[in-house]
Formats: structure tokens, sequence, C-alpha cells
């Protein structure tokens, strides 16, 4: 008999630490890692500073590492610099987010994968053989990795929540332009290589009708834990009152894992009592290149790679803002 899915889903009421710390012991996380143990924090960091519904809040990575610190755990929070074609520091947003002092505070590691040490994990696809290096610190000395993501609304994958999270986990940005054209196949590699296992997602805010990086903030003011990552997004994909069997990239894992988008979970209440959303997707004109570009080869060339990329992207902030001061 297949044992369900576990799934914690409360309101917070003001006290993230009491729900981190019932979710953690509701998915029965004495059973996966054991004092000594290293846990690796993976929240979404997308943004030069903090905004609501873009990045994990400091208060969730905070209260997080505080439980953690019970289980005897060796803990370390990291992502890697950001931005895409207009990349930024991920060292800068540690120390405007607070996490450089935080993780002084509670005495746990805080990296920028970007300047890990990294080997190349190997996989094919389409015909086509790809290497995409990952730290070596996440393929190699992690026992148990976390991601922390929040609910929002991606321009491009429709959603983005636990399994895309760890997009983030591929050093450079650069590549994972490169690498957007076989996004399916490629976030999915990612989360297998990394053993990503359990999913804490801050729903304290979510971001409406367009991201990752601006959109309309929604107060939500849950959190949710669960043991198995595409779980956690097919629940939280019903809170938003999106259909997971209708964002491919979510189809494919289900398909290529085994793993039903409506199997048996078990939960710490009943779902259906739950308050729902109503999350959608409208994308300006204005996201059209980009989202082009994010389904072709060629398209992604000339937008990111070529001769061209720096003119075409000057004649895009013409008619659109950028999403925040450019080096």
């Amino acid at each position: 008999m297949t044992v369900p899915n576990k799934l914690y889903l409360k309101h917070i009421d003001g006290d993230y630490a009491a729900r981190i710390r019932e979710g953690f012991a509701y998915i029965e996380l004495d059973k996966k890692i054991k004092p000594g143990d290293t846990v690796f924090i993976k929240p979404n960091l997308t943004f030069p500073y903090y905004r609501k519904g873009v990045m994990t809040s400091p208060e969730c990575i905070e209260q997080i590492i505080r439980v953690l610190k019970d289980y005897g755990a060796r803990i370390i929070v990291g992502e890697s610099d950001s931005g895409g074609y207009n990349r930024f520091s991920m060292n800068k947003v540690f120390e405007k987010t607070g996490l450089r002092s935080m993780a002084i505070k509670y005495g746990v590691g805080l990296v920028n994968l970007s300047g890990l040490s990294a080997r190349n994990i190997h996989f094919e696809f389409r015909r086509k053989q790809f290497r995409v290096p990952l730290p070596r610190l996440l393929l190699d000395e992690v026992q148990l990795f976390m991601t922390v993501p929040v609910p929002k609304i991606h321009m491009h994958t429709k959603v983005s929540m636990s399994i895309k999270n760890q997009w983030g986990c591929i050093q450079e940005p650069g590549l994972r332009l490169k690498l957007h054209p076989f996004f399916k196949k490629v976030i999915m590699e990612v989360n297998k290589a990394c053993r990503a296992s359990v999913s804490v997602i801050d729903g304290s805010f979510g971001l409406n009708r367009c991201g990752p990086m601006e959109g309309d903030i929604e107060e939500l003011g849950w959190v949710m834990a669960s043991d198995n990552i595409l779980t956690a997004d097919c629940v939280c994909c019903r809170l938003m009152g999106i259909d997971p069997g209708k964002v491919p990239y979510l189809r494919y894992y289900s398909e290529n894992q085994k793993q039903n988008l409506s199997e048996p979970i078990k939960c710490n209440q009943d779902l259906g009592l739950f308050p729902k959303k109503t999350f959608y997707l409208n994308r300006k004109w204005t996201d059209y290149p980009g989202h082009l570009a994010f389904r072709s080869l060629l398209l992604a060339h000339l937008a990111y790679h070529s001769s061209l990329s720096d003119m075409l992207h000057k004649m895009l902030y013409l008619f659109r803002d950028q999403f925040y001061e450019y080096e």
C-alpha cells in the first residue's frame, strides 16, 4: 500500500515559529534528519531587495532556522546570483535583506552558490546531450534539501513554487537563459540531482497577474509544509485557483517521476474548507519578447547571447520600465 504524502497547511496568525514547528512535526522531519546532518535552505531571492510576494520573507527564513536548530542540524542558506541578462550579486541581496546578520546571529552558513565549485550533471533530451554544472555542496554534502519558495504567477512558466525554485541552483544566470527552451526537462533533472525533498511554502504573500519580479501582491497569511515538492505545488496551485494539470512543467514532472497530480495526501485539515484566491496570468505586450525567447533556442540566442542583445534590450526599455536599477 502506498503511503500518502504529508502536507501541513495553516494560517500564520502572528506566530510563524509555532506554525513552522507544527509543520515539521506533522511531516515527521525528525525521521529525515539526525543531529549533525547538513540541511540546505533554498529561498527565492529573485530581486535586489525584499519585495512582498516576489521573494521569501526574511521572517520565514529566520523562523525555519530557529526551529531547525532544535533538530541539531548544520544549516546552510544559499542562493545564486540572479537577474538574468541584468545580473545582480546575491552577496548584496544577503546584506539588504538582513540575511547576513541573521546568519551571524544564529551561527549558520550563508553561501552565494555562484561562487562555489561545481560538477556537471548529464542527461539527454530531444536527442541532445546536456551538461549542467551544479554546486558540489548540493550534490555531495547536503543530507536534506529544503526549498522555501513563495506562491506566485510566472510570465513564462505560469506558476513558480517549490519545483521551479531550484532554477536558482544553476549558478550562472547566463546559462539559465540558454537553458530556458529546455526548462521542463532541466528543472526536473536539477531537482533530482539536488534531491529536493521538503517544501516550506511561505504563503504570507503571493504574487498575482505577472511575475516573477512584478505583479499584484496578494496577502494570504498561511504557511505550507510537505514531504513532497510536487504535492506542495499541486495543493498550492489549487489554493491559487489553478489546475496543476494545465501547468506544462508540473505535468511533465508528474509523468516522468511517476507521481499522479491528484494522488491522495495526508493533510492536517480539510483542504476543501480552506479559502482560495483567484490567481491568473495576464502578460503585457512588453512581456512577449522575453516569453518568445523563453520558448525558442534561436530567439534566446538573439536576445541574450548575440551581438544584437544590447540593442534589443535598449529598444525594449523604450517601452518597458526596468525592473530595478541595472548596473
